[in-house]
């Protein structure tokens, strides 16, 4: 995507509050406080504040979802559905995308400076849900002066903070699109997710979390990474992009990285201990994997809250296969909230809600056209 075909420059913003003693009450019965929220504005917000579309960034993402930061050569990571005329058009909408607590793109995370003891919060940062993170942003869209969301839309853990709007705040939601995601991790989610822990614990230089004064485990958090990356792809998508093709013309019959997908594995990880934090990687998958929207915890019985729902999933998404967003669909279909499932034949996987941009773009272009009531239209597409 060209600058050209983007919103151009934008800026990160701050909002910061529960500043003591009036601290956050975490879901854990922890307080929290000061408290920092770094996010992104696209578009206008107009007069009566109800065209606001709350973007949901995924485990590794961050506020940063359209346009170009000065000096950047690449745009925000959902740049191709974000921008006039796109699917999230900010020629009519308000788009909002902030960073989620516990992490480390600006808002207050184990990175962050600990008040008291005027040094990185490290393991001293208390353990936050998911819960946490949007009772966070509720803050934020409070702050801006928004009464009720046009719509909150996230893919992977994205999708997660979009349920997790509509089981804490439902009056304060129209519309959701929760894409490629779950109710809840399945076991073997949350063992991707241990191993990935464990690669980052059993390095030597993670210190117990403490290495903030000397570099953080490179090598730990890298192989993570490269087992994520792993999960996020298919093997049809792997066998397309890669096959068994070699780095150079014969075998090394070393332990090196000889094969491109060995290549490809290592650069992912390498680059990913660049611009993300360890500790914000251990504390992430566990909010994720703590996630449990199943059963009455989204929709309590007898109530059917007036919100909409676009439910998309990707047909060779393993890591969040098609039957956890059925089971999302199952659930809402059965306290009558109005609800449209579409499953895109993609052979990308799980990174598909991040490549399919001219598939999603036409459900999401409708289906907020419909939400809004524009030219009095009806939502029936699928894929």
């Amino acid at each position: 995507m060209s600058k050209e075909n983007s919103i151009g420059k934008t800026d990160k913003k701050y909002y910061s509050f529960a500043a003591p003693p009036n601290e956050l009450v975490l879901e854990s019965g922890e307080k929290l406080g000061p408290v920092k929220i770094a996010y992104e504005t696209y578009g206008q917000l107009n007069k009566d504040k109800s065209n606001a579309i709350l973007v949901e960034h995924a485990f590794s993402g961050d506020a940063h979802a359209a346009g170009y930061h000065e000096g950047d050569d690449k745009p925000g990571w959902w740049d191709d559905l974000i921008g006039p005329d796109k699917a999230l058009d900010t020629k009519k909408y308000f788009i909002i995308c902030s960073n989620i607590i516990g992490g480390c793109k600006g808002s207050t995370g184990p990175s962050s400076i600990n008040p008291v003891t005027g040094k990185p919060y490290a393991l001293d940062f208390p353990i936050v849900t998911v819960a946490d993170m949007v009772k966070v942003q509720k803050y934020l869209i409070d702050h801006l002066g928004i009464k009720k969301l046009l719509s909150v839309i996230g893919g992977s853990m994205g999708g997660m903070q979009v349920l997790q709007w509509v089981a804490s705040y439902p009056e304060s939601v129209l519309s959701a699109i929760p894409i490629a995601t779950t109710l809840k991790h399945s076991p073997q989610q949350i063992a991707f997710d241990e191993v990935g822990r464990q690669a980052v614990i059993a390095d030597p230089a993670w210190l117990n979390g403490n290495y903030y004064d000397f570099g953080q485990p490179e090598r730990g958090l890298a192989v993570a990474r490269m087992i994520g990356h792993i999960t996020y792809m298919s093997d049809r998508s792997m066998e397309e992009k890669f096959s068994r093709k070699l780095k150079e013309k014969s075998k090394n019959l070393k332990f090196t990285s000889d094969f491109e997908v060995e290549g490809y594995l290592k650069y992912r990880g390498d680059t990913f201990v660049k611009r993300f934090d360890a500790n914000s990687y251990l504390y992430i998958t566990k909010a994720m994997d703590y996630f449990d929207l199943s059963g009455d915890k989204l929709i309590p019985r007898k109530k059917k809250p007036g919100i909409r729902f676009l439910v998309i999933a990707f047909k060779s998404d393993w890591l969040y296969p098609a039957y956890q967003a059925q089971e999302i669909v199952k659930l809402l279909k059965a306290r009558n909230v109005n609800t449209t499932y579409c499953e895109i034949d993609s052979t990308y996987g799980h990174d598909a809600f991040l490549v399919e941009i001219e598939k999603e773009s036409h459900l999401i272009k409708h289906f907020l056209r419909s939400v809004s009531g524009e030219n009095g239209e009806e939502y029936e597409y699928s894929i």
